[in-house]
């Protein structure tokens, strides 16, 4: 059976710099069927689900509704929930956790202040706290999306908690199905595709280590595509894979070219161009479209090092 993910996979399309964009994600947990459109399609209220995405937008934050490996049952309606809260920059990337019996409560949330990196609304509005446990590995699973979210993800997901990785959640949305399974890793917001569950371990043992697995990630969410580009071609040329080491710092130009300014905490700088092209021939961007389509890939142009650390 021939699916948007076969076909990519088959045409060898570029990964890099294919990432959903989020400085913070706000996951909650809500069990049962999702639909395509899964804050305002599930058992959450849809006023609800209205609001919270009303809330969110131009903040910053990205939305996803979780729930773990297995069977979607509905569930019992006094459900304790499971919420979570991850910012993803460089130098203050943090997973804060919190348990709630109304998904209401999020609405006291400050929205902007936690795009912005504050957790503190995360804590007074619902008494959440540092996570202390394994990092998160989400994994899309929407078939209603996307049947490949289903037919690959789903699997994943139920191999991965089956071999007791304790992250392991299932996620709404996570962008390009195409590149299905895809995963999320948080606190760090690296996003993967085309991966098994023996790669995903290999991901989760370095965010325990603070390093980051360059192989199938598609960029880190904190970055607009062509800085989750740039960042990964600034790792790979330099071999350097601590979490925190690199940032975007500046982009110039617009589509299709751009250069990035990507720096290191110990003061270099590198200079990347980035040139938006189109996947050819044209492939299905979803098993759901009625047309074939181009995507648009980004393409590493160049990378140099720049001789002095940039001024502000």
């Amino acid at each position: 059976m021939s699916t948007c993910a076969t076909v990519s996979r088959d045409l060898d399309e570029p990964i890099s710099g294919t990432a959903a964009t989020a400085t913070t994600w706000l996951l909650l947990e809500q069990p049962g069927p999702w639909g395509a459109k899964a804050l305002t399609s599930s058992h959450l209220d849809p006023a609800l689900g209205r609001a919270l995405e009303t809330a969110a937008t131009d903040t910053g934050v990205r939305i996803a509704l979780i729930r773990r490996p297995g069977r979607h049952a509905d569930p019992a309606p006094s459900r304790v929930r499971q919420v979570y809260a991850a910012h993803t920059v460089p130098g203050n990337a943090w997973l804060h956790s919190a348990t709630t019996t109304d998904p209401r409560d999020l609405l006291g949330l400050d929205f902007a202040a936690l795009g912005a990196g504050d957790p503190h609304s995360f804590g007074s509005a619902l008494g959440g706290r540092a996570h202390t446990g394994d990092p998160l590995a989400l994994v899309c699973t929407n078939g209603k999306r996307d049947r490949c979210c289903a037919l690959l993800g789903r699997p994943l997901a139920a191999e991965l908690a089956a071999s007791g990785v304790d992250g392991a959640w299932e996620v709404t949305h996570l962008g390009g199905h195409r590149f299905s399974p895809t995963v999320l890793v948080l606190p760090y917001g690296y996003a993967y595709g085309r991966v098994g569950a023996h790669t995903v371990k290999e991901i989760l043992q370095g965010v325990q280590e603070g390093r980051v697995v360059v192989e199938g990630c598609r960029g880190g969410s904190a970055w607009e595509r062509p800085g989750q580009a740039a960042e990964l071609a600034v790792r790979t040329a330099t071999r350097e894979y601590a979490t925190d080491a690199l940032s975007v710092v500046r982009t110039d130009g617009g589509a299709p070219r751009w250069e990035v300014t990507v720096a290191h905490t110990d003061g270099r700088h590198w200079r990347v161009i980035v040139a938006q092209g189109a996947s050819l021939p044209p492939r299905p961007e979803s098993c759901g479209a009625s047309v074939l389509g181009a995507p648009a890939r980004m393409d590493v142009v160049a990378v140099r090092e720049l001789a002095t650390a940039l001024s502000n």
